[in-house]
Order: structure tokens, then C-alpha cells, then sequence
């Protein structure tokens, strides 16, 4: 397990449904959010600079899971705590788990991976083995 970061979200009328509850595509959203500014936060460049300094063009989205359990409304705020569960040899697992204080509303897993342009196809992208320099920021 990795260290934990939390993102903290300031819920807004425009994020929610006719019925005043947050449209549960906002949830992926801020889990994304999240992501980037886990490893941010653990001292990696944004992805604009690895893109430039080492290629890598940023870890997208391979596979998401999510569970709701309560809903969220307008001027709440709630907390995405964010940390690598897994490390694999190209791919890591983020796990979210989304509160309001102490209260659960969501959990959520995404499996991504480190990627650079293919070099034979600039058009396309593909994964590396993660950089040890950037897990062991992350631990």
C-alpha cells in the first residue's frame, strides 16, 4: 500500500441532478481528479513535464469500479482519500474512497498505466513498467 492523499471537493448546484443529488458521473470525475493530484502530491511533475523530460504522456484509465452507498448534495464537502493499493510491472490500481466527514458515500477502484507514445505509431500509445523512481515517491 501506498501513502494517502485526500482531494477535498466542494460539491456544487451545476454537479447535481434535477433532484438535487450529485449525477453519479461527477463522482469519476473527481476520483480522476484525484488521481493526478495523488501523485502530484507525492512530488511527481504533472504529466505536461514528464511528457516533455521522459516521454511519459500520463497513466489513463484502464478499468474503473465503483460502488455508491449514500448520496451527496449541494454546498457539501466531501473527501476523496486516494492510494495505490496495488503496483503491478505496468499497471497500479488507485483505490478512492469518497466521505463526507466520517460518513461513506463511495468507493471506487481504477487500474492504470504509466504511458509513452509509440514509437512506431506516434498516434498511438503504450504502456512501460512503471518507473521505480516514481513508486517509491508514491510509498
Amino acid at each position: 500500500m501506498s501513502r494517502v492523499h485526500v482531494h477535498r471537493v466542494n460539491v456544487t448546484f451545476g454537479d447535481c441532478d434535477p433532484a438535487g443529488i450529485v449525477f453519479f458521473p461527477n463522482f469519476s470525475r473527481w476520483m480522476d481528479q484525484a488521481s493526478l493530484n495523488f501523485f502530484m502530491a507525492c512530488g511527481v511533475p504533472p504529466w505536461r513535464e514528464l511528457v516533455k523530460t521522459r516521454g511519459i504522456v500520463g497513466t489513463p484509465l484502464l478499468e474503473i469500479h465503483t460502488r455508491f452507498l449514500r448520496p451527496a448534495t449541494y454546498g457539501e464537502e466531501i473527501q476523496v482519500h486516494t492510494t495505490v493499493e496495488e503496483w503491478a510491472v505496468k499497471t497500479f490500481r488507485h483505490r478512492h474512497v469518497v466521505r463526507r466527514g466520517d460518513e461513506l458515500l463511495c468507493e471506487g477502484t481504477e487500474v492504470r498505466a504509466f504511458v509513452v507514445r509509440d514509437p512506431d505509431d506516434p498516434e498511438r500509445i503504450r504502456a512501460i513498467p512503471i518507473p521505480e523512481d516514481i513508486k517509491a515517491l508514491c510509498l
